[in-house]
Order: structure tokens, then sequence, then C-alpha cells
């Protein structure tokens, strides 16, 4: 399962893309989703990113991966790419979305280890390392 931390540039400030959550629309994450036959995870998280958020973007840098478990009790391995915004482009899923600075975005995510996913894309943009 593919995430992004997505970004664009915004008077030369990055910033992060979020989309609410579906099975917990009050929650704001990284767009994410599982890879189809024959696909890999880059192009699923472009893909993804584009069906939720109505963005094309081109994944740049691979940030990691964490494990969990979903509400079904069913084990979840999702890794997350930082990818570059192209242009808007028409989303197939109805999901709020909002384009927020490095730290808005780690206030508005639930868990730590997205948190921390955030401020790796956070660093490498900046210049530094993981």
């Amino acid at each position: 399962m593919p995430a992004v931390s997505c970004t664009n540039e915004r008077h030369g400030v990055s910033t992060v893309l979020l989309v609410r959550a579906r099975p917990a629309p009050h929650e704001w994450v990284l767009p994410k989703g599982h890879i189809e036959a024959g696909e890999t995870p880059d192009r699923a998280a472009a893909r993804e990113v584009r069906e939720e958020a109505g963005v094309e973007a081109s994944p740049e840098e691979y940030l990691g991966e964490s494990e969990h478990r979903a509400p079904t009790g069913e084990g979840v391995r999702v890794g997350y790419f930082l990818m570059r915004f192209e242009r808007a482009v028409s989303a197939q899923e109805n999901r709020a979305v909002r384009w927020c600075t490095f730290d808005e975005a780690a206030d508005l995510v639930r868990f730590e280890n997205v948190r921390e996913i955030i401020r790796t894309a956070a660093r490498l943009l900046a210049g530094g390392s993981r």
C-alpha cells in the first residue's frame, strides 16, 4: 500500500497534500491505497494521489514504510514516497483536500509514524538527510 508525501511549492514554501480519510472522514491522512496487479509501488502512489486528490504528481524519492493493524485486524504495510506536484486534474473520489505546511500537516495527522514521514520529507526538501 503506497502513500505519498506530495509537495507543491506555493509562494516559495513547500506544502504537503492531505486528504480526508474515507473510513474516518474527520481525520486527515496522506493519500494511499492498494497496489493493483502489475503495478509498481511508485506507479500506485501516483495513481492513488490522482484518484483521491485530483493531483498529477511524480514520485521522486522513497521515504520509508510503516506497519499497523487496520480496524479489521488485518496487518497493513505502507510505503511512502516524496512526490512533486505537476498539475491539478479531476479527482475520482469525493474527498476534501488540503495543502498544508509541514508543521501543519504533522499537527493534523493522527499517528506518530506518519508525522515522522512528514518530517523526513521536510528534511530532504531542505537539503538535509533522513
